[in-house]
């Protein structure tokens, strides 16, 4: 039989944080989240986005051992924006037994219901930045730090619970290509002449801070995501947070700005080398010697693979080939630092103008995945 206790004290919130890695300790492709960073998560006083969302945790036992956990989370934000009532469910993980994943669902469906929530949706976070979408396809490829990696019978557990399909995500596996293709070239010559732009490279953490570029860079973000399905703006307390936390650890040869005559900035592109591997020799530990695979990663011997982090283009400037003024610049980066291949981060697979700009890299769809939902 199982039962669902919600989290009320930080010892439940750390075996909470702790199931997956026990559930995916020896799966080859899952890659586990740094520990602290996911209690940073999951902290009221910590994560800047509690000021526009709530949450519950609850774990489900068996026999007085934990065999799933799920976040409970009211975006009001989001809510606001998109003119809904959804409760989302995020961090999803269990067991294969049908009685525990219905158990933690309920548990979702019942605290929303009681804050009037008309709609269940997810896997989802508090908000675009953490991870989303539960994998469909691609069970036997190598998940991304930034996204979820599960075992294919969750999504079967979803449609025998009678949860529907909201929307999926699509994941691209770029070839890097051996010197930079024509097209791009062209491309970015022709838009850099019309709409008189220019690309701009950063030196230094300090020129970021110092000129104000963060807040300007996800500002762009908030402008250029915010039609995208379920997308709450970043408050000034998330971007310091972003800015203090991740900017950092960038190689910023591999951030691409573009700017205008008035040196506005109207497109941004961010990678940076894959830290899958790296983070799952780190066991998802910092200390004592996590650090230092993800700073031979970053820095000294970087694995062939690259993460695209984030593209984001002013919306009055998308469709008009800035992307490929970024590529230009970025392609014989990569090419530069012995990567072979590139990893988009999830994008919704209605977005067209996102997926075309890949056409001339040889490329293949090798994830999938699926936001659900459910009337409560």
């Amino acid at each position: 039989m199982t039962t669902i206790h919600k989290v009320s004290s930080p010892r439940e919130l750390r075996r909470f944080a702790r199931f997956n890695y026990k559930l995916y300790k020896d799966n080859p492709y899952s890659v586990p989240d740094l520990y602290s960073d996911i209690l940073k998560t999951f902290s009221r006083e910590r994560n800047p986005a509690f000021e526009f969302c709530e949450a519950e945790y609850f774990l489900a036992y068996q026999n007085g051992k934990v065999v799933g956990r799920v976040a409970a989370i009211i975006n009001h934000k989001a809510n606001a924006a998109w003119g809904k009532k959804a409760v989302r469910f995020g961090w999803i993980d269990f067991i294969d037994d049908l009685d525990v994943s219905r158990a933690l669902l309920k548990a979702v469906e019942q605290w929303g219901a009681d804050k009037g929530m008309t709609t269940m949706e997810g896997p989802l976070g508090f908000t675009d930045m953490d991870a989303e979408g539960m994998l469909i396809e691609g069970f036997d490829e190598l998940s991304t730090m930034a996204t979820i990696y599960n075992y294919p019978y969750y999504p079967e557990h979803m449609e025998k619970l009678g949860l529907e399909k909201a929307i999926d995500w699509v994941e691209m596996k770029l070839k890097v290509p051996e010197r930079l293709p024509e097209q791009y070239e062209k491309i970015a010559r022709i838009v850099q002449q019309r709409l008189n732009l220019h690309v701009r490279k950063l030196r230094s953490v300090r020129e970021i801070r110092r000129t104000g570029l963060g807040y300007k860079i996800f500002d762009l973000v908030n402008e250029a995501y915010k039609p995208l399905f379920g997308y709450s703006e970043m408050t000034k307390a998330q971007i310091d947070r972003y800015i203090n936390e991740y900017l950092p650890i960038l190689d910023l040869s591999m951030v691409t700005l573009v700017e205008d005559s008035d040196n506005e900035l109207v497109g941004v592109g961010i990678s940076m080398a894959s830290l899958s591997r790296a983070l799952q020799k780190a066991k998802g530990r910092l200390w004592p010697f996590g650090w230092w695979h993800l700073l031979k990663a970053l820095f000294i011997k970087r694995p062939p693979i690259l993460d695209l982090l984030l593209i984001a283009i002013k919306p009055e400037y998308q469709g008009k080939g800035v992307n490929a003024m970024m590529f230009a610049d970025l392609i014989p980066i990569y090419i530069k630092h012995g990567f072979e291949w590139g990893e988009t981060n999830p994008e919704l697979e209605v977005n067209d103008k996102i997926q075309s700009q890949w056409h001339y890299l040889e490329n293949r769809i090798h994830k999938r995945r699926r936001c659900y939902t459910k009337r409560l």
